[in-house]
């Protein structure tokens, strides 16, 4: 079997969807979970594009060593430079540098001629080879482009060193007849393309991305590049668990291997909507919570008789297991440790205390501690930043009744170590505690999303709170998650604040799990 490079662009590309914002202690958790998952390369971010992303994409590629890790650069030196700054300490370093090459892009975005467009292109390979073995050279918006243009370019930019040549769909615009007609144009014209790997990079504007990727792998691409549960800009990219199920399920069809651990992808699909506060529709491919979910009549007596009548993937494959209580309030320090291990969570001495506090905690107040409530408390306490000066929750009160105003008095301990309280009142009794917690910070802050959910089911479920808002004019995303609806809110809140701090910091000295 032919195989196939799964290149992630989750840290990059899919953190450019609207709303999220990772830092550097996310970000890194993230990665070392692609790294569990398989994936060939992993583009861990954009180091030119500021302090934060580099110093996150440095603290990654040190971190990682199983899988390649690469940053994206514009044709441009400096951003080479500070590419390599970041990415030099890697296991196996490469750059993923772009230009524009439709006549569009050309005329209007980088306002230069073809000829000018080719020869920055040969002149910023040949400098990033210097530095970098592993050279991707990517035609932003190549479904648009002039097939024989592409195979000009082409040439000339692997005679300049380039290992791989990308060729995205960047807008969403091309079908699956068109992408892969390009893929089997360029390597039937382009003489030099044996020394160099094709790859496709489709977004989903049309609602084809995967199908689209499947259609490059077909015509020649040996690599795909994608993000998990399809993040984006825009309607998001190729989702990599869709991609890697139905090559293992249609091998039939597609004879290519990769290297994924498919169990992994429910695991993976939680940490990165979990981190970036995007949920997974129920109806999503593969990871959706109804993909496993059989209503009709028909259907369910069809799988109780034999599960291959309407379940072309088991829950299993993909990593879904059943909800069954693993923990209880007796359980012990040694048997939290070997479950959390079990779940693939490596802690230090002081988080794992941190983490066995919080898990009985929990036991006090809900009689079935699951997978997901472990994982919820896990997640938290994995990413949470110390020696950061930040705000703390002491204690809140929220009085509500349908005839009186809702009122909430809240006490905080400031970065500066004051204890402070003060009580205000709001049209409904999430409003009266931001108000009155936004009354107690000194910053200046704007909500502008809240999304409140549960973590499974049942009463007694947990509450997980996302809120995205501008604090100092700066877009922050925060969450919390609590028994309580209000006590998540409110830490949601705090955490959201929490990360300017946190931010301010990263962008001193590298984030460290």
């Amino acid at each position: 079997m032919v195989h196939v490079n799964i290149f992630d662009t989750t840290l990059r590309d899919g953190e450019q969807s609207p709303g999220v914002n990772l830092n550097q202690l996310e970000k890194l958790e993230i990665a070392r979970q692609l790294e569990r998952f398989g994936v060939d390369i992993m583009e861990a971010g954009f180091p030119a594009s500021s302090q934060g992303d580099f110093e996150a994409v440095k603290s990654i590629a040190q971190t990682i060593k199983n899988s390649s890790v690469t940053g994206l650069a514009r044709a441009v030196k400096s951003d080479i430079d500070i590419a390599w700054d970041a990415l030099k300490d890697a296991a196996e370093p490469r750059l993923h540098v772009f230009l524009a090459t439709s006549p569009i892009h050309m005329q209007y975005k980088l306002m230069k001629t073809p000829e000018q467009v080719v020869q920055t292109a040969v002149d910023m390979v040949t400098y990033a080879k210097q530095k970098f073995s592993h050279v991707e050279w990517s035609a932003e918006d190549a479904s648009r482009s002039d097939l024989d243009f592409l195979v000009k370019i082409i040439t000339k930019v692997i005679d300049a060193g380039a290992t791989v040549i990308n060729l995205p769909d960047t807008v969403g615009y091309t079908t699956p007849e068109e992408y892969g007609r390009m893929f089997r144009y360029i390597r039937e014209n382009v003489p030099n393309i044996h020394r160099a790997a094709l790859s496709c990079h489709c977004h989903d504007d049309l609602g084809m991305a995967v199908a689209n990727s499947l259609a490059a792998i077909e015509n020649g691409a040996t690599q795909v590049e994608g993000t998990i549960n399809g993040i984006g800009e825009r309607a998001g990219n190729a989702s990599l668990e869709e991609i890697a199920v139905a090559l293992n399920i249609r091998k039939d069809k597609y004879p290519y291997a990769t290297n994924l651990v498919l169990k992994e992808i429910k695991r993976t699909s939680d940490i990165v909507s979990r981190f970036t506060g995007m949920k997974v529709p129920g109806n999503k491919a593969v990871v959706g919570k109804n993909a496993f979910a059989h209503e009709s009549g028909i259907h369910q007596d069809g799988v109780l008789k034999n599960a291959l009548t309407y379940e072309i993937i088991t829950p299993e494959m993909v990593g879904v297991q059943s909800n069954d209580l693993v923990l209880g309030k007796h359980s012990g320090r040694h048997a939290f440790k070997d479950k959390i291990e079990q779940m693939g969570f490596v802690l230090s001495a002081e988080k794992l205390n941190e983490a066995f506090q919080s898990f009985k905690q929990l036991t006090d107040h809900k009689k079935e501690v699951t997978d997901e409530d472990l994982f919820t408390i896990l997640i938290d306490i994995q990413t949470a930043a110390v020696d950061v000066k930040k705000y703390e929750l002491v204690a809140f009160q929220v009085q509500y009744a349908s005839a009186n105003l809702p009122t909430a008095t809240v006490a905080l301990t400031t970065p500066e170590g004051e204890r402070v309280e003060t009580a205000r009142t709001g049209s409904g009794s999430v409003e009266a505690l931001y108000n009155t917690l936004e009354a107690l910070m000194k910053e200046k802050i704007h909500l502008t999303d809240f999304n409140l959910s549960s973590v499974g089911s049942g009463r007694d479920a947990l509450a997980e709170v996302h809120v995205k808002m501008t604090v100092n004019g700066t877009t922050v995303s925060g969450r919390g998650s609590a028994q309580d609806v209000l006590e998540a809110a409110a830490k949601a809140f705090i955490n959201a604040v929490n990360r300017v701090f946190f931010n301010q910091k990263a962008a001193k000295e590298p984030a460290t799990l």
